[in-house]
């Protein structure tokens, strides 16, 4: 802003409103604006800063996993629970060898900050907001702030991750079309004379192309682009990020990192400093498979024994979340999620039923949910002209940029995009009444 003196709140705001691309950055979403970053304590931003390479070998010891389990290396039951509903088409994708050690490129888990510590909810390879956040980062930092990635953490992150590819084509299908705007607007801050936003129709790939993905693979019937991307992909002619390996896209991964029957080989592909960093984030979470279990065995943490008891616990009880593990149009955005504590009875009891006779085709875990903490956060109200406080509950989004080949890869940190919701809301997501702001370690 081009003063020496500390903008005030008003001044910060009206910046951010006025440094918004003409064409916006969401199609058709609004949210509140900040007065300031969110501020982070010191212990939270070295977590958030040591987070990427923790998250980044999680992933490679998931992908050593499945494919040690589809190879009868391991039991045949964590490859068979991730490769339920799919198509035998998407399997053989993710299986080919010419994919073998690929994996996302961007990493953003959905972190809680609770009562008990932070908390993953789930990893998203396939993220919306990296232009919303390169934006909120630049837009504050031009405003007289300071946040975590600098002004251009994101912008160079992202770059990166294409190495020196000549030309980069961001593929985005009508699915994600919200996100649009702010790959076009990404795409134009970084190069647009490299980089460049396509439809799902796109295939005029040229050699030595890098290509951004950002489709759905459940929506590959949709994406006339997909095949010859893939195939031009396994050929060597062109990169393609994330790779097309929707078990890396499961939420279930939590239940399989969860379940003692794969304990040692977590830890051995982990190892114990990162197992036991993970034992703390993620969850409790568990598969809704309905195989039944002897009569003297139980679900672990649960003390239940066949999955329609979960129906009968009291409210105090059903402190669970229930959700769509992935490969499905209803596993992204806060949809096919179900609150168990905020749920009468009978709605829950539906959700349970869908859940069982939905495993073959489209698997549901349960996870224990941790109910976030309360922060307290500022915005300003344009059309009253001045700054409102609200009490809210706050998801943190970290993206992780890994650069790099696989086996001596890095993941740095570009930004933290933090989603601010009012404090009755008991699922977070981001929604009119939000408040987006990018993040900032706290002054003490």
């Amino acid at each position: 802003m081009g003063t020496d003196t500390q903008p005030s709140p008003e001044q910060i705001a009206q910046h951010v409103r006025q440094s918004l691309p003409a064409g916006g950055l969401f199609a058709g979403h609004q949210w509140r604006v900040a007065t300031q970053p969110f501020p982070l304590d010191k212990k939270t931003v070295q977590q958030l800063e040591q987070l990427g390479r923790v998250l980044l070998k999680f992933y490679q010891a998931a992908n050593t996993i499945y494919r040690w389990s589809a190879e009868g290396r391991l039991p045949a039951w964590p490859s068979a629970w991730l490769d339920r509903g799919k198509p035998q088409s998407i399997i053989d994708l993710q299986r080919s060898k010419e994919f073998r050690a690929e994996l996302p490129r961007v990493i953003r888990p959905d972190i809680l900050l609770t009562d008990d510590g932070p908390r993953i909810t789930e990893l998203d390879s396939v993220p919306g907001g990296i232009g919303l956040t390169a934006w909120l980062n630049r837009a504050y930092t031009g405003a007289g702030a300071e946040v975590l990635g600098g002004a251009t953490g994101m912008l160079d992150g992202f770059a990166g991750i294409f190495g020196d590819a000549a030309n980069v084509r961001l593929i985005v299908s009508d699915e994600s079309a919200t996100y649009r705007p702010e790959m076009e607007w990404l795409a134009g801050q970084i190069d647009p004379g490299r980089f460049s936003v396509h439809g799902q129709d796109f295939a005029d790939f040229g050699d030595g192309d890098a290509v951004y993905r950002f489709f759905e693979l459940f929506d590959l019937p949709n994406v006339p682009t997909a095949e010859p991307l893939f195939a031009a992909a396994a050929d060597k002619r062109i990169s393609v990020t994330p790779p097309p390996k929707a078990f890396l896209e499961e939420k279930m991964l939590f239940a399989l990192y969860h379940n003692r029957n794969l304990a040692e080989t977590w830890r051995q592909q982990l190892g114990d400093s990162f197992q036991r960093t993970l034992e703390a984030l993620l969850p409790q979470t568990w598969v809704i498979d309905p195989a039944p279990l002897p009569p003297h065995a139980a679900f672990p943490g649960l003390g239940l024994t066949d999955w329609q008891q979960l129906k009968n616990l009291s409210q105090k009880e059903r402190n669970l979340i229930l959700k769509i593990s992935g490969y499905s149009e209803q596993a992204w955005g806060a949809r096919g999620v179900w609150l168990g504590s905020d749920l009468p009875r009978d709605e829950w009891a539906a959700a349970v039923d869908q859940a069982i006779e939905g495993f073959d085709e489209s698997p549901r875990i349960l996870q224990r949910y941790h109910r976030p903490a309360r922060v307290n956060a500022e915005w300003f109200d344009f059309e009253l002209g001045q700054a409102q406080a609200m009490q809210g509950r706050v998801r943190l989004c970290p993206y992780y940029f890994v650069h790099g080949e696989f086996d001596t890869a890095k993941a740095t940190l570009g930004g933290v995009l933090a989603t601010i919701c009012p404090a009755d809301k008991k699922i977070i997501h981001g929604m009119s009444d939000a408040i987006l702001a990018p993040c900032a370690l706290g002054h003490a």
